[in-house]
């Protein structure tokens, strides 16, 4: 079967579309293939969507262009807001750490008028000290070491001052970064907020001023104490004093006492308790200082030291007459030539040969109170001469009436003669108080 019988058979052979064209007497035809069909249309529907988006694009290009502007605008403004939030967490920053340092300068200011206001209190408490030293009320001791640089140790009898000028220190040259959050804290929902400078200066600002604190409460405990102990001391001395009548010197003025007083009129450089106990001591060292020099102007002390005493004072039997008779001293043995010194300062009145004493040495001490020495083998000393406790004025012998080598010792106020007894106990009672 041929291949037109096969068509003829299963079907209807398809018609091909021609399209003709004339042209006069020309007359062109052209068979239009499917593929050309489809090309055209699809041809065809490009041109009408190219169409229809340029038609678009005009009428909706101003809308676009529109909102172009306003997401450029849009983010503009959000980019300035950003800038500005940083630029004002950057001031806030500034401004914290202007403040803190500002914080800083005011504590270390403060800090540095307490060290100078105890550095003047060390330099009159010190002065106190060495009159309290001398008076016989303290000793000398070594300062501990401090157990913290910016903590003076309290046990330090001058309370010392240094520790605040070490807080100081620290506080200007400590590390200033803020500790970092630990690894622990991180995964919590709320991390402590780090260490500023100006927390750490207020932490350490307390530290040092309650350290501080703690030296003028010791400085003050101790003036305290030394007051009252110059003050126990003078009324003991005073007491010792009263007994022989000797007048105690009064130092201060009275405070009701204006009659010879005057000056312009000065503000009072400061009116605070620790000045107030700073001038109390002051009076209580002068009364002391006043007393004590008084009592060691007078004959309190032993002439002949562990030496025995032959002969007391008062009546006995006169060596000589054999009879009742007062002894007006008090015999000490002492070897042939050995030195004699007074017992206390003076001025000699008398140095030669004196009746009974022999050769005899009378020193005046002040206050109507004088002491005899007397049998001297050799007088070493003049009238006029100023004598001192460790000086020589002469050597024991056995002149005058005398039965033996030996020191006749004797103590007279105003020209009556007193037992020396007297004077050597309340010397005993007044060992602590004088040199």
């Amino acid at each position: 079967m041929t291949h037109a019988q096969h068509q003829r058979v299963f079907g209807k052979r398809s018609q091909e579309h021609i399209l003709i064209l004339a042209s006069g007497d020309k007359v062109r035809h052209m068979t239009v293939k499917p593929w050309m069909a489809a090309l055209a249309f699809c041809f065809i529907g490009v041109f009408a969507i190219g169409y229809l988006l340029a038609t678009s694009y005009l009428v909706l290009r101003d809308d676009l262009i529109g909102a172009t502007m306003a997401r450029q605008a849009r983010m503009q403004h959000d980019y300035e807001d950003r800038i500005a939030a940083l630029r004002a967490q950057v001031d806030r920053v500034t401004s914290r750490q202007l403040l803190d340092q500002q914080v800083v300068e005011d504590k270390v200011d403060k800090l540095m008028e307490q060290q100078m206001a105890l550095t003047s209190r060390h330099g009159k408490l010190g002065s106190l000290l060495d009159r309290a030293e001398s008076s016989g009320l303290t000793g000398k001791e070594e300062p501990a070491p401090a157990a913290q640089s910016f903590a003076p140790d309290a046990k330090d009898k001058r309370a010392s001052i240094s520790g605040g000028a070490d807080a100081i220190n620290k506080l200007l040259t400590g590390n200033s970064e803020p500790a970092d959050a630990t690894p622990d804290n991180t995964t919590l929902a709320y991390v402590p907020a780090p260490e500023t400078v100006g927390d750490r200066a207020d932490r350490l600002f307390s530290k040092v001023t309650l350290s501080l604190k703690g030296v003028e409460e010791d400085q003050r405990s101790r003036v305290d104490q030394l007051t009252a102990d110059a003050g126990d001391a003078a009324d003991a001395i005073s007491t010792v004093l009263n007994r022989f009548s000797i007048q105690v010197p009064q130092q201060t003025a009275k405070a009701d006492d204006d009659s010879a007083v005057g000056g312009p009129y000065v503000e009072p450089e400061s009116d605070d308790d620790f000045n107030n106990s700073l001038a109390q001591l002051d009076t209580a060292l002068t009364r002391l200082e006043a007393v004590r020099n008084t009592a060691e102007s007078l004959p309190f002390r032993n002439p002949g030291i562990g030496k025995d005493i032959t002969s007391p004072f008062g009546n006995r039997r006169d060596p000589f007459l054999g009879r009742l008779a007062l002894h007006s001293g008090i015999d000490f043995r002492f070897a042939p030539g050995e030195k004699v010194r007074p017992t206390a300062p003076g001025k000699v009145i008398n140095a030669g040969w004196t009746g009974g004493y022999g050769n005899m040495v009378e020193v005046d001490h002040g206050n109507g109170i004088s002491t005899r020495y007397g049998h001297m083998s050799q007088i070493l000393v003049k009238v006029g001469d100023t004598v001192d406790r460790g000086d020589v004025i002469g050597l024991a012998g056995s002149t005058g009436r005398s039965t033996g080598t030996h020191l006749h010792y004797e103590v007279r106020q105003n020209g009556r003669a007193v037992d020396p007894m007297y004077f050597m106990n309340a010397g005993l009672k007044l060992a602590t108080y004088i040199k």
